[in-house]
């Protein structure tokens, strides 16, 4: 069962989210500078809206959306205060996005999923109807790009298997990539006592396994 944007506007209001690091994700730094992202750009799940606010500042045409209205006003003050005032987001639930009319809300031509569709992972349901909501609004030969905690190897959050990925993108998809990636998080007190029980580290950053799909829409 995926979560209410009750709990989720908790973790950013009281600044707990271990997933809220202070900067982009590594991985998808590296996605954008090898050429991975391109045209009309969404950012799914945006959280403090650092992958926004990132490619903002390198001029693309982006929009973070998030089920939390505390997510997406943390996100606001983080892009002013790095300068990042074009930054744009709003509060949406992602999982409603494939019964908005047609037109009402994209095309994109990128979409850049950082750790949303692994929260839908035990949830066949909810992880369908994210799926279709992503068909509805990728542009044809439009691509998804998935970076989600991955099973590979034992740590805190949602963790799934590289055939959930592979399960759910099939007619009208193609997987171009399915590679092992890293994830970086933090030690809060969501998962402190998950962290001290996997030895992990108690202060800086946490990396842990991860897949990255590259997913174009056909």
């Amino acid at each position: 069962m995926t979560q209410a944007a009750e709990f989720w506007n908790t973790v950013y209001d009281n600044d707990t989210a271990p997933w809220v690091i202070g900067e982009p994700q590594p991985a998808i730094v590296e996605l954008e500078r090898a050429g991975g992202i391109s045209g009309r750009v969404l950012d799914p799940g945006s959280g403090a809206g650092e992958h926004t606010i990132l490619l903002t500042k390198l001029g693309y045409d982006v929009l973070g959306v998030d089920l939390s209205p505390s997510a997406v006003d943390y996100a606001r003050r983080n892009a002013a205060a790095k300068d990042a005032p074009n930054a744009r987001f709003e509060v949406v639930d992602v999982l409603a996005i494939a019964d908005r009319p047609e037109g009402d809300f994209g095309p994109f031509d990128t979409i850049v999923d950082s750790a949303l569709f692994h929260v839908f992972g035990t949830d066949p349901e909810a992880r369908a109807a994210y799926v279709r909501g992503l068909r509805a609004i990728c542009a044809p030969g439009g691509l998804v790009h998935i970076l989600a905690l991955s099973d590979v190897e034992p740590g805190f959050g949602p963790r799934i298997s590289d055939s959930i990925i592979r399960d759910s993108f099939t007619d009208g998809w193609e997987i171009e990539d399915l590679s092992p990636a890293r994830y970086r998080g933090r030690n809060t007190e969501v998962v402190a006592q998950e962290v001290a029980r996997l030895g992990l580290p108690q202060e800086g950053p946490i990396d842990t396994a991860a897949w990255l799909a590259r997913i174009r829409r056909i």
